[in-house]
């Protein structure tokens, strides 16, 4: 049997077929489980197919429901003073990308998007709005990352035109008479590259994506709390949440004062009751010469 195998396995290389992926040596009952195996494992497949091309569908009719929601929370995020800036600076892994001069120009971020392909498998853009600044031209920064239909990733992104003497590189040039050292971590550096760093998924865009874009409050709240700045935005009025933590100074030194009034008081106090006890022995200092006087 294991002779008319081979012989069975030759005439299907010789007709240009693929050979078994079995191992020659094994016996005709394990041979026909392998066989039913395949079978079930390739109907598995079909259904897996199946399911990854419904799944794509529901993916795209809830991106359609989640649309004006996501409007109405860009419109609540706007009236936040630095909420993206925030939440992007105080993000655990993200925070660490940012230099100081990168959160001086995130100061003038004014939102953030994450807009996902019509058929989502083709892949998504990030993209980075700003208000006029002092730093670059350009009003939104464009990240976009496009899926072939083989699952192959390409990266596509415009230079930032940097205004003079605010230049950081692009990736690959550095611009000795920009203010900004090259760092290959800096933030903004990320946002030019087109080239995925040895050969892996890039990880900013997926945390950005699937993370701080899916819910920012999560990280917006960390500073919130951490800062206290409900409390602040009730002390220092106009300057509402995410104003920075001056507020909080400012009380530590109004308890300070409060402290230091009550020593003064508790002292003052303390003086009084001297100078009443001094009254009273005058007083009895007065009534001794008025007996002085009548004696005589």
């Amino acid at each position: 049997m294991a002779a008319a195998d081979k012989g069975k396995k030759a005439k299907v290389a010789e007709e240009g077929g693929s050979p078994s992926p079995w191992p020659s040596t094994a016996s005709p009952e394990l041979l026909q489980s392998f066989s039913k195996l395949q079978e079930i494992q390739d109907q598995l497949e079909k259904i897996n197919v199946k399911a990854s091309d419904e799944v794509l569908v529901l993916v795209q009719n809830f991106n359609v429901l989640r649309k004006p929601i996501l409007v109405r929370r860009n419109e609540v995020i706007g009236t936040i003073r630095e909420f993206w800036s925030t939440a992007l600076i105080t993000h655990p892994i993200l925070g660490d990308l940012f230099s100081e001069e990168d959160k001086k120009i995130l100061q003038h971020m004014s939102s953030l998007e994450v807009e996902e392909a019509k058929d989502v498998k083709s892949g998504y853009s990030i993209i980075f709005n700003f208000s006029p600044n002092p730093y670059f031209e350009d009003e939104k920064l464009i990240k976009t990352y496009c899926f072939n239909e083989e699952g192959k990733l390409s990266i596509m992104c415009q230079p930032i035109k940097w205004k003079d003497g605010k230049g950081t590189t692009d990736g690959n040039v550095h611009d000795k008479g920009g203010k900004r050292p090259y760092t290959s971590e800096c933030f903004f550096t990320w946002f030019s590259e087109t080239v995925k760093r040895d050969g892996r998924v890039d990880q900013i865009a997926e945390i950005i994506r699937d993370d701080l874009w899916s819910n920012p409050l999560r990280h917006f709240q960390e500073e919130v709390d951490a800062m206290d700045l409900y409390g602040e935005a009730e002390g220092e009025g106009d300057k509402g949440l995410g104003g920075g933590n001056e507020g909080a100074e400012e009380d530590e030194d109004g308890d300070d004062e409060e402290v230091e009034d009550d020593d003064n008081k508790e002292y003052n106090e303390k003086d009084g009751d001297g100078e009443e006890e001094d009254i009273g022995e005058d007083e009895d200092d007065g009534d001794t010469d008025a007996d002085t006087d009548e004696d005589e």
